[in-house]
């Protein structure tokens, strides 16, 4: 009996149609049996996470919230939208028709398994059984059509970032599968219209009705469509539950982990390094479980996407690294030994490693896969942990390894004397304040390479110039100043980031201020985000630690840790360095530092300053979070690499050929000493003298504030705004 009305008119239809009672018997075993096999591989995906190490950040506290955040950022689709739009909408289609067809089926399980029997009724008839059918026809549309999407650039474009050494017949199993089932549905749907001549009437079901148009075109009766439906029926079934039961065990998993990992993402994490722990458990990475359960989850979570990669600018300039694979290296190797395979290191030089130590030397810390991927995984805590697993193996890159050695005995990463660190000033035509000796507004942390890089050393003399004109109180620690550890941490050598953090919170202490003001957005981020998560007092007793500073530094945030362009810029807007807006004429491109920008949010106040100045400021293509890294961060200004081109090299490039302004632009405006040091660098390397100058923005500020005192044309009188 084909049953599509009750009593009543309201409309419905069978759900067995054409199948019998044996047929429903198996229908409801293989249901169990799949579920089944798919909570043990849940639960066996989630116990092997048990087996990694503790994560020193709470990344369950306060669940509900993070729940409720997590379901905003995975249901928004935010992070696929980003630089991607055919891929934000092709995710969305395909997620939110999974789940609304999800949906529907587990309505429709209630109504027939639970409600129906307790009851004797169904609620799933009438207005609401044609709701249900418009929702479902329309997601159901959706789905396919993202899947639709998402074959046409795997198979028709090829998307470059799509493949690598970890595709395999599970990414085409899976997408094959998916666009099966959603077809599958309404294929189903339309021979059941057509063998079920009432169901004519649904027109809600519009993708129905259109698929049995076509099948009735095509030569379909009501009695064909009745002798084919159990055919059809039972493959769509059968496919439907072989996925998931599969789920759990391949990359359709990504489904739960990807979600789970955005809950416990750390909002702090890149910015902020795992910190290590006094008494050095599970520091480094000797085994695959030294990594943190996080980290585990991590790796579980990566879709293969490419993201990561396609903004990674090592792998642009054709270093060794791949962020994705990287994880997925780490991943594959994990599971290898969960079935019994050999293990061996995680890094080494050279050696049969699972990731080469050179791999990471070429990472650049610039948090640009952090900030493209769209599950939160933490590349950088991943990356760190192996990088002070090559430290303490002793596989450093040589040119580091010298670093660590000038920073450990003369406290810099030049090997210069320390009496010389404030040797920059000698030029100035005013006096610094010893901030160690009198009380100031801002002390002033100059840093390595505004104090001992020449280039640097004009920046440095602009900035305290611009100070002394606005009469800023301000004053600087002389020899007590010591290389900042942020990249020092980054390569690896956590111990001398402690001895540096502990000597510089103890010299804060034997100082009166009211802020700390950086010349380097590497500075400051490390003295803003990480010195204040330092549990000092579990190191002060250590012989091998120089410092006795107990607790914590700046905890409670009493101590304002600014960038020097964030306190400049406040200057102007309260007119103390005089400017109009008219100064300069120049046409200009502005490079965000990655500490500044990706790191610290800060993208304004360095554009608000070289528009103080006159100049007419042009964006290049990837700018703010998009920026491309110069080069210099995670150690790389201190290392050299055979890559072609140097990041330096390509980000000149971009700003001459890509932006707006083309190669009118005259000026490359930075607002950090690395990237000045590594673009003047690839401004040599890659034959741009000629065609482009790169300035910090205090030298421009200060072009400005000197244009205010030059000779009148006319009178030969020296003219001011002041």
């Amino acid at each position: 009996m084909h049953v599509v009305a009750q009593a009543g008119g309201e409309i419905t239809r069978e759900t067995f149609w054409e199948i019998g009672p044996l047929g429903r018997g198996m229908f409801y075993f293989l249901s169990v049996v799949a579920v089944v096999v798919f909570l043990y591989g849940v639960y066996e995906r989630f116990a092997r996470y048990t087996r990694g190490e503790t994560d020193p950040r709470d990344r369950l506290d306060d669940l509900p919230t993070r729940i409720l955040a997590a379901a905003r950022i995975v249901g928004s689709n935010e992070k696929q939208f980003d630089r991607d739009l055919y891929g934000g909408l092709m995710h969305a289609f395909v997620m939110w028709g999974f789940l609304v067809l999800l949906i529907g089926t587990t309505i429709l399980f209630i109504d027939l398994d639970f409600y129906h029997v307790l009851t004797g009724e169904s609620f799933w008839k009438g207005d609401f059984y044609l709701a249900y059918k418009l929702v479902l026809n329309a997601f159901g549309l959706l789905f396919v059509v993202g899947i639709g999407m998402a074959m046409y650039r795997r198979y028709v474009v090829r998307n470059e970032r799509l493949f690598g050494p970890h595709t395999g017949l599970e990414d085409d199993a899976f997408v094959w599968t998916l666009f099966l089932l959603g077809v599958g549905g309404f294929l189903t749907q339309g021979i059941g219209m057509v063998g079920q001549e009432i169901r004519a009437a649904e027109t809600v079901s519009f993708v129905g009705v259109f698929t049995a148009g076509l099948l009735e075109a095509g030569g379909l009766t009501p009695e064909g469509a009745a002798a084919v439906y159990p055919w059809v029926w039972w493959h769509h079934a059968i496919l439907a539950l072989v996925f998931v039961a599969w789920i759990p065990y391949a990359k359709p998993f990504h489904m739960l982990s990807s979600f789970a990992n955005v809950v416990a993402r750390d909002e702090q994490a890149g910015r902020v390094l795992p910190g290590v722990p006094a008494d050095l458990d599970a520091t480094n990475a000797e085994s695959i479980d030294d990594f943190t359960w996080k980290e585990l989850l991590d790796q579980d979570a990566c879709t293969k996407c490419g993201r990561c990669s396609a903004v990674c600018p090592a792998k642009a300039s054709e270093r060794p690294l791949d962020p994705r694979n990287v994880i997925l290296d780490l991943k594959s190797y994990r599971e290898e030994v969960d079935a019994g395979g050999e293990t061996k290191p995680i890094i080494a030089d050279g050696g049969a490693s699972v990731i080469d130590a050179e791999t990471m030397e070429s990472c650049m810390a610039c948090m640009a896969c952090m900030d493209a991927c769209p599950v939160e995984i933490e590349h950088l805590n991943s990356f760190t942990r192996m990088n002070r697993q090559l430290t303490d193996q002793g596989d450093v890159d040589s040119n580091v390894q010298n670093v660590f050695q000038n920073v450990m005995r003369k406290g810099n990463s030049f090997g210069e004397p320390q009496r010389k660190r404030a040797d920059w000033a000698d030029e100035l035509a005013f006096d610094l304040a010893d901030a160690r000796e009198e009380r100031v507004e801002y002390l002033w942390y100059v840093g390595d390479y505004p104090s001992f890089d020449d280039r640097n050393r004009r920046v440095a003399r602009s900035l305290a110039t611009l100070f002394e004109h606005a009469d800023v109180s301000f004053g600087i620690l002389f020899d007590d100043e010591r290389t900042d550890g942020n990249d020092v941490r980054r390569v690896g050598e956590e111990f001398l980031y402690l001895e540096l953090a502990g000597h510089h919170v103890e010299s804060f202490a034997e100082c009166e201020f009211e802020n700390i003001v950086c010349t380097d957005p590497h500075s400051y981020n490390t003295m803003r985000n990480e010195y204040p998560e330092v549990e000092f007092e579990e190191f002060a007793d250590d012989p091998m630690m120089p410092f006795e500073y107990e607790g914590r530094w700046n905890r409670d945030g009493e101590i304002d840790v600014l960038h020097w362009t964030q306190v400049v810029e406040e200057l102007v807007r309260e007119g103390r360095l005089g400017l109009s807006g008219t100064e300069l004429d120049y046409t200009v491109t502005y490079h965000d530092p990655c500490h500044l920008g990706r790191y610290n949010d800060e993208y304004e106040a360095p554009r608000e300053l070289v528009r103080a100045t006159g100049c007419e400021l042009y964006e290049m293509p990837r700018n703010r979070a998009d920026s491309f890294c110069c080069g210099g961060g995670g150690g790389g200004v201190w290392m050299e690499f055979d890559e072609d081109p140097k990041p330096s090299e390509e980000r000149l490039r971009e700003a001459l050929e890509d932006t707006d302004a083309g190669d009118a632009v005259e000026k490359f405006v930075v607002a950090c000493p690395m990237c000045m040091t590594m673009y003047e660098d690839g401004r040599k390397t890659g034959g741009f003298e000629d065609a482009i100058e790169v300035i910090d923005v205090a030298e421009l500020l200060i072009e400005a504030v000197e244009t205010q005192t030059e000779p009148d044309a006319a009178d030969g009188n020296a003219t001011t705004t002041d």
